[in-house]
């Protein structure tokens, strides 16, 4: 990576903190696209060069999301049960939620009560099935287009990462489960379905 690259990603990752914790703290609306540039100290110019919109730092966060969640269960293991693979794939956003619950529990708190992120979170677990469903199917050898099974396991999965992402944000700070406990829970409760392929 070159000096102009790192550059360049060290003002994208700071202009995203910086507006997800502007979020979190004073809400979604309150917030513009010159006090997010001018809290990281540049132009609204600068801002628009990484983002098309506000909406777009919100929706790029919840794209690393995913492409993590697909990434690990790519690097599974090939022997592995379904149910163990989708556990280690979901878990990966959950880990940095709890490792990091200072930061991310706001945002994700955001996100869940702001009816347009909200939809932009559904619109992203849509698109996050249809990845986990073909790599599922490439793993098993299946083919996606004759098989309801992985697409029926990855729904099963965001199902479970989404019900364990609600329950931490509305229960976190007042002797909420770790993320992380909660999805193994869950998936204790999903492992025979899943493995009955």
């Amino acid at each position: 990576m070159t000096l102009a690259q790192r550059k360049r990603e060290l003002v994208a990752t700071e202009l995203t903190e910086t507006a997800l914790q502007l979020f979190a703290h004073r809400g979604f609306e309150a917030v513009t696209v010159d006090e997010i540039a001018t809290a990281v100290g540049v132009s609204k110019r600068t801002f628009f060069r990484y983002f098309a919109s506000k909406d777009d730092v919100v929706v790029q966060f919840l794209a690393g999301m995913g492409a993590d969640m697909q990434a690990e269960l790519a690097a599974r293991p090939a022997g592995e049960p379904p149910s163990a693979a989708l556990l280690h794939a979901v878990s990966v956003p959950l880990a940095a939620c709890g490792d990091h619950a200072e930061r991310t529990l706001p945002v994700v708190r955001l996100i869940l009560r702001t009816p347009a992120l909200l939809a932009r979170f559904l619109e992203h677990e849509a698109g996050w099935r249809e990845e986990l469903a073909g790599e599922l199917a490439v793993r098993l050898g299946l083919d996606p287009a004759d098989s309801l099974y992985p697409r029926l396991a990855a729904g099963m999965a965001l199902t479970a990462f989404d019900t364990v992402l609600r329950r931490w944000s509305e229960e976190a700070g007042a002797g909420g489960a770790d993320p992380l406990v909660l999805i193994v829970r869950a998936f204790a409760q999903l492992a025979p379905a899943l493995d009955a392929v």
